[in-house]
């Protein structure tokens, strides 16, 4: 939470400027969907609670869903630890095309897991239509180890360690604990694509789904924000894709240089030949950015028309 709170006190009113009007076939501003990350819930007066309303002062006749998994904001806070991926995307999907609102499209915002989690919803879930995805420091390839979390969770994120090292791939630790759903572990790369419910599926890693490849397509932009200095994901190429060669633990390498994107696995090469990828790094921790740069930079990233 404390991430967040730093951001939204430090750049929270330049992410409103971010967010210019998109206007549907109605000519009114398309909706605006957004999915916290880890330690978070939907609501927080203190981060996306407050991010909402200042959204929907400063664009008049938007609408935002800040997504709630589950009833209360307490189980949406425990539903990013523990409840089952997919469950949380089938239950996303499920809300957003019941919205009468949505249904000439939407654009998504995703902070830290949130990101690839809404990128999940895009690639299964094409109606209503995703226009452009923004990964906030997203792991779009998953992490291979968790430094820390936000700070009132710390309790959280040490037991989470332990359940991780002891054994990501278990039956019982991929079912019910969240991170161990998108734990990739370079070192045991036959593992991981075998027993990974949620990242080895939507990254293509069994087999090539061919309705994923096509609706990940279908997005006019798809943005991924890298926090250069962050000290919660790991490593941190994968808010941009990348990730650690298979086999070792130091070496990285980039969504380019990866078999996902020379084999095309997941249509990445085409939208990246296409101009739907942006590629986008700030100076600070996770979560963390600059008014300055948020306001220079998010700003012309959505069109005025979809």
């Amino acid at each position: 939470m404390t991430t967040l709170l730093s951001l939204l006190l430090g750049a929270g009113p330049l992410l409103l400027l971010a967010l210019n009007p998109v206007h549907g076939s109605d000519n009114a501003t398309l909706p605006l969907v957004l999915w916290h990350g880890m330690g978070d819930s939907c609501c927080n007066p203190l981060s996306m609670g407050s991010i909402k309303k200042m959204v929907e002062e400063t664009i008049p006749g938007i609408d935002v869903l800040s997504l709630m998994i589950g009833k209360t904001v307490i189980q949406d806070t425990e539903n990013g630890f523990f409840m089952d991926v997919n469950e949380q995307v089938s239950m996303v999907c499920s809300q957003l095309a019941q919205d009468p609102k949505l249904k000439d499209g939407y654009n998504a915002m995703g902070f830290s897991q949130g990101g690839q989690f809404l990128r999940a919803v895009a690639q299964r879930c094409p109606s209503p239509p995703m226009k452009t995805l923004i990964s906030v420091g997203g792991q779009q390839q998953g992490v291979y180890g968790l430094p820390k979390c936000p700070g009132e969770s710390s309790h959280i994120c040490d037991w989470i360690r332990k359940k991780l090292n002891s054994g990501a791939y278990t039956d019982i630790v991929q079912k019910h604990l969240v991170q161990a759903q998108y734990w990739h572990d370079p070192l045991n790369d036959d593992l991981y694509k075998k027993h990974s419910l949620f990242l080895a599926d939507i990254n293509q890693e069994r087999v090539v789904n061919e309705t994923y490849k096509k609706n990940l397509q279908l997005l006019d932009k798809f943005v991924m924000v890298k926090f250069l200095q962050d000290s919660v994901v790991d490593p941190a190429d994968t808010e941009w894709f990348g990730f650690l060669k298979t086999g070792q633990a130091k070496e990285t390498e980039t969504l380019q240089e990866s078999v996902l994107y020379k084999e095309d696995r997941l249509g990445l090469a085409a939208m990246d030949a296409a101009g739907k990828l942006d590629f986008l790094g700030t100076e600070g921790d996770h979560l963390q950015f600059t008014r300055e740069w948020f306001n220079g930079t998010i700003t012309n990233l959505i069109p005025y028309s979809a």
